[in-house]
């Protein structure tokens, strides 16, 4: 399945409810005037958009529409699919290019922290890096087993201590078995107790200054793993754990089980962090990394056309 068809099957309840609504209401204007703008800021709020990049959206059209002298509401959306597009371009590549880099992710229970850090590894290993993982969420009852069967559902190397270990010395013992196994990518799990803001703090900054000693040169991302089915709650989250940890890049989980899509805007936005990955499915291959384009897309368009591999299958 191609990258597209997975963003637009992902994006499907997010489609229906706030550019549906959008849709619905643009057919319900002869002209274009302040009500319209009214209606669609409210719309974006209440589609998890968040008020300030609602508002953001709303004036960046209203200065389109003039400066293109747009005349018709039926124009407007292609004009917000592509304000949407622009907003959400920026930092969304992974960068590593080191060998090894180093992935840190960082989230609370429950977000699919575990489930994601197993799916990103099985896409580098069918990228063809050799991959190793590091479990220093070492305090969360059952997170070491959790990932043990997730390396072995990725087919790739695991370095663990016992539970209750110092997480820092659960990374170093990695990024040792990384420089002696020649990896690609070390991903390393990590603790996310954000309502102990002190003790996380402390624990990521050990953890830094371990890979700062060990590998001074190396890439490195720092990934916030968000349940999208959450709305602005995720965003609040988000703005907690950047209080306190270095964010490079956002998980969003989750996404193809929710109308809550908006909430990309608002995360990238509002908080200048940009979205790396979305988990649009269960299967392996349903982590996708985040494309503007295909979002922005799949946010306002229906199916796109099938492939031609799809249309033969239907045939025979």
């Amino acid at each position: 399945m191609g990258l597209f068809k997975k963003f637009n099957l992902g994006l499907k309840k997010t489609r229906e409810s706030m550019a549906g609504a959008i849709e619905n209401m643009l057919h319900s204007y002869k002209d274009i005037d302040e009500s319209l703008y009214e209606d669609l800021e409210e719309i974006l709020v209440m589609g998890d958009v968040g008020i300030n990049t609602a508002q953001e959206i709303v004036e960046k059209l209203r200065q389109r529409v003039k400066d293109k002298n747009i005349g018709t509401p039926e124009r407007v959306k292609q004009q917000i699919k592509e304000i949407v597009e622009e907003m959400l371009t920026g930092d969304e590549q992974m960068e590593l290019i080191t060998v090894p880099s180093v992935i840190l992710v960082i989230g609370v229970n429950g977000v699919g922290k575990t489930t994601t850090i197993g799916k990103m590894a099985a896409m580098y290993k069918a990228q063809g890096k050799k991959v190793l993982l590091g479990a220093a969420d070492t305090f969360r009852a059952a997170a070491i087993d959790q990932l043990q069967i997730w390396a072995d559902r990725a087919g790739v190397d695991i370095v663990k201590h016992k539970e209750g270990a110092d997480p820092a010395a659960v990374v170093f013992d990695t990024i040792q078995a990384g420089k002696a196994r020649n990896v690609d990518v070390i991903i390393c799990d990590t603790a996310g107790r954000l309502h102990n803001k002190k003790n996380l703090m402390d624990e990521l900054e050990k953890i830094y200054r371990v890979i700062d000693r060990e590998l001074p040169y190396s890439d490195r991302e720092s990934l916030l793993v968000l349940d999208a089915t959450t709305g602005q709650n995720a965003v609040n989250q988000a703005r907690e754990f950047k209080n306190v940890a270095e964010i490079t890049g956002i998980v969003l989980t989750k996404l193809d089980g929710t109308a809550r899509g908006g909430v990309v805007l608002s995360i990238k936005n509002d908080l200048r962090v940009p979205v790396k990955f979305v988990g649009v499915g269960e299967q392996m291959d349903d982590l996708q990394p985040f494309d503007p384009k295909a979002f922005a897309e799949g946010l306002f368009e229906s199916e796109p056309p099938k492939e031609d591999d799809e249309i033969a299958q239907e045939e025979e």
